[in-house]
């Protein structure tokens, strides 16, 4: 995961994008899991949400996707990594890497989920 990290870091955000020229947050996800652990996600945040079972805060494990409500209608997805950390795709930033315990994430998390097969996927390709 931190090689997918290394290498899309600071591509720009896009709505509906899905290139090194731009991208949103579940198109890095889905991206993320086809190619690093070959695994098929939906390509839209609202159904990723409805992937897996969903986990509490304290037991993520490295590859479970966490979610964020920005506001009524918009979500925003992650792939959490270790030591409250996850990558996502950051409208100011792009690629990037935040912290779950940054006052932003923190109000907005709603919550995460555990794909399945992944944490198996995450071990190998390590």
């Amino acid at each position: 995961l931190y090689g997918q990290l290394k290498e899309w870091r600071s591509v720009p955000y896009q709505f509906g994008g899905m290139s090194r020229k731009g991208l949103d947050c579940s198109a890095f996800v889905y991206l993320t899991f086809r190619d690093r652990l070959g695994i098929e996600l939906p390509r839209d945040t609202r159904y990723q949400s409805r992937i897996g079972r969903v986990v509490e805060k304290s037991e993520l494990q490295p590859g479970d996707l966490v979610f964020f409500q920005i506001d009524r209608h918009t979500r925003h997805v992650g792939i959490y990594l270790e030591d409250r950390k996850f990558m996502h795709v950051s409208f100011q930033k792009g690629v990037t890497l935040s912290s779950l315990d940054n006052a932003y994430w923190a109000k907005r998390y709603w919550k995460a989920v555990r794909v399945p097969g992944a944490m198996m996927a995450v071990a190998r390709s390590d």
